[in-house]
């Protein structure tokens, strides 16, 4: 089917769908690199204004089907034709006006979100302003639990992430324990392993749980290796409360990080079989962003922001306790500078919003961007207003095992001061009991606290 539209005296026309949800994207490099972008801001303006007049129904007929992938299918299995009534009669700019409507709360918005697909979330996100997108995320509130409760409005979270170049169990514990006194980590303690093998997943989970149990701390943690690692060592009994995978948009992207949807069912299966977490517990944990398909080479000629939106359905199939974009992460190849970041990450937020996700943002950019810490702030500013999941902090912002720069514990005590924005309760009241920010601190020195904690070996 081909899509019209004219301006300034001029018809642009659009071959299928995907040619012009590709076209009405905001400006990015990976689009760009990809031969998918607008040729400029008034063929964008154009496909913005097509795609704005298209009915919401259109994306069931003309659908962005992807032969033999089983993204596609799982897309079509979740969408709740009686959910997707109340604005079936709508175009993606009559959605938009919806959204945006005062009168329309944050649980109207939630129980719509098994009747949308992501393509239409992505499609009326591309004609959204900042203000937007931050104006309707604010009104939805998507809470998950496990040992503390995760998404509560007013609040804001953060993952604690103390990485290790060797995967050291001192320094894993040091970082760990630096952030922990910063009132960082009631979302999770999450560390990405330099290595991947069985031995070291369960060390190191091993030394998680000795931090968490030793200072009585209301948080789950995480060892963010592949999911096959997570399983087999499940199997060996190791201390795993979260299964981390990082998933895509398509049965090709997901196959580049070596995992498939009977996998990640496997995987839930096996880490609640452990019984660690009160019933009714969210035990996943899944990270995306955009470029990843396309750096795989696994786009199938869609935008990168459309093939995001798309990972968010993989995630949400499993009730995950957290879901982060790691927004910057991927490099300027893809989102270039400042700008392009921190309208993906309001972007991503929005869209797994949407889609019914506790949706995280990893605050982040590489070296070699054009990017610095003041758009970071911006954007963990903006976030926090939009009612952010959680984020993720490191010391002094630098994380040595990754080497990109994203958020320091510091950056998320002046969220909290500015905009009020306390941990999760339960993480909370440990702070108080604990004296934790405060200069009454009962928590032992990190020197004194290493020395007592039975940690493994390295």
């Amino acid at each position: 089917m081909t899509y019209y539209a004219d301006i300034g005296g001029h018809r642009f026309a659009w071959s299928s769908l995907k040619h012009l949800l590709a076209h009405a994207t905001p400006q990015r490099t990976g689009d760009d690199l990809a031969g998918l972008a607008a040729s400029g801001p008034v063929e964008r303006l154009a496909a913005q204004h097509c795609l704005a007049d298209l009915p919401l129904k259109v994306f069931l007929d003309d659908v962005l089907c992807i032969e033999g992938d089983d993204v596609t299918d799982l897309i079509f299995s979740q969408h709740d034709p009686e959910a997707f009534r109340v604005v079936s009669s709508l175009t993606v700019g009559g959605f938009r006006d919806w959204l945006l409507n005062p009168d329309v709360t944050g649980a109207d918005i939630q129980g719509l979100a098994w009747g949308l697909t992501p393509e239409m979330v992505a499609a009326v996100s591309k004609i959204m302003r900042a203000q937007d997108l931050i104006a309707v995320s604010a009104k939805i509130e998507v809470v998950t639990k496990f040992r503390s409760t995760i998404g509560l409005k007013g609040r804001v979270s953060t993952r604690n992430q103390p990485n290790h170049p060797a995967d050291d169990s001192r320094g894993i514990a040091l970082s760990a324990i630096d952030g922990l006194l910063m009132g960082t980590g009631d979302a999770v303690i999450g560390v990405n392993p330099a290595t991947d093998t069985i031995p070291d997943y369960i060390r190191i989970c091993d030394v998680l749980e000795t931090i968490r149990t030793q200072l009585d701390i209301p948080t789950q943690h995480c060892l963010l290796g592949h999911v096959s690692t997570a399983i087999a060592s499940i199997a060996q009994g190791a201390a795993v409360d979260l299964v981390f995978q990082s998933v895509a948009g398509s049965t090709k992207a997901n196959e580049g990080f070596g995992v498939t949807l009977p996998m990640l069912t496997e995987a839930h299966d096996a880490v609640r079989s452990l019984g660690r977490a009160p019933a009714g517990s969210n035990l996943m944990y899944f990270e995306t962003g955009q470029g990843a398909a396309l750096s795989a080479d696994a786009h199938h000629d869609m935008d990168q922001q459309t093939m995001e939106t798309r990972a968010y359905a993989v995630a949400r199939q499993y009730s995950p306790l957290l879901v982060n974009t790691v927004v910057g992460f991927i490099g300027p190849e893809y989102l270039a500078d400042g700008k392009q970041i921190i309208r993906a990450g309001l972007e991503d937020h929005f869209c797994g919003k949407l889609l019914g996700l506790p949706m995280g943002v990893d605050v982040c950019y590489t070296n070699h961007s054009y990017a610095d810490q003041e758009d970071m702030d911006v954007l963990l500013t903006v976030l926090t207003a939009a009612g952010v999941s959680f984020v993720i902090t490191v010391p002094g912002s630098d994380d040595i095992m990754l080497n990109y720069q994203t958020l320091s514990h510091h950056d998320a005590n002046f969220i909290r001061n500015t905009l009020q924005r306390p941990p999760a309760p339960e993480f909370e009241a440990w702070m108080e009991r604990n004296g934790v920010g405060t200069a009454d601190v009962k928590l032992p020195s990190i020197d004194s606290a290493l020395g007592q904690l039975r940690l493994p070996a390295a």
